[in-house]
């Protein structure tokens, strides 16, 4: 086992530690920290430029040659506890630069590490629904409600995700869900509001991550970023409106 990696194996640990935290939902500053500081602990300089779909790294080497390599972005979520596995690593190459086969272990076992079960997820979806319920003076019973359908809807739209529909479309068709059910609820139990049971239920689905570091990216000047994730934010938004809206209309 070598001790230290060649620069294209460098290159690689780079890459594949940016590709882990982007696609987690981190910030692009941080990706972009991340990367130079997993260079830096092998003793290489790069420039790296970070967007929400792709990973630009070029490395100059002691010849004065530059290796440079692209990787593509596709899907993205938000996953803290890998955020800071990556943090943990790259501090940890920072104080003992791992020969390539450990980095390359570390990193496989980062991104094979299993999210929560998916009745936990869906629990928590239902208790995040009824909580917002109840902040925008919802009842309790209209909390309830709320739990439930957001549950549904959840567990609906990770089905879809698994099918591999267009993300527009599952938010679209999340939103519909979500007011239709609504609807059905105040049929059924007439003196709730249908607006705070829908509110509630859809809030699940809100960009809160992609709003804050769209945000923090643009207050840090990375104005490229920061408007592709304000575009992100935005179409999610609106599909989730569009879908909440056609529903309202057909069921009204």
């Amino acid at each position: 086992m070598k001790d230290r990696p060649e620069i294209k194996e460098i290159m690689d640990i780079a890459l594949r530690t940016g590709k882990i935290l982007l696609t987690s939902g981190a910030e692009i500053y941080r990706v972009e920290d991340t990367i130079a500081r997993v260079c830096d602990s092998y003793g290489v300089k790069c420039e790296n430029f970070v967007l929400p779909t792709g990973i630009f790294v070029s490395i100059k080497m002691a010849n004065g040659d530059s290796v440079s390599e692209i990787m593509r972005i596709r899907g993205r979520n938000v996953n803290l506890h890998k955020i800071e596995l990556v943090n943990t690593f790259s501090r940890r190459l920072r104080e003992e630069p791992l020969p390539y086969e450990t980095a390359n272990k570390i990193l496989s076992e980062i991104e094979n590490t299993p999210q929560f079960k998916m009745h936990i997820r869906i629990l928590a979806a239902g208790v995040w629904a009824f909580v917002f319920t109840l902040l925008f003076r919802g009842t309790f019973s209209e909390g309830l409600v709320a739990a439930i359908i957001g549950m549904l809807v959840y567990l609906i739209k990770s089905k879809i995700s698994e099918i591999g529909f267009y993300e527009f479309l599952e938010f679209c068709v999340s939103g519909m869900n979500t007011a239709l059910m609504s609807l059905l609820a105040v049929k059924l139990f007439p003196q709730m509001n249908v607006y705070k049971i829908i509110i509630g239920a859809i809030v699940i689905f809100a960009p809160g991550v992609a709003i804050t570091n769209s945000i923090n990216d643009a207050l840090r000047g990375d104005i490229v970023s920061s408007l592709a994730g304000m575009g992100e934010t935005v179409l999610v938004v609106t599909a989730l409106g569009l879908g909440v809206g056609i529903a309202l209309i057909a069921g009204l």
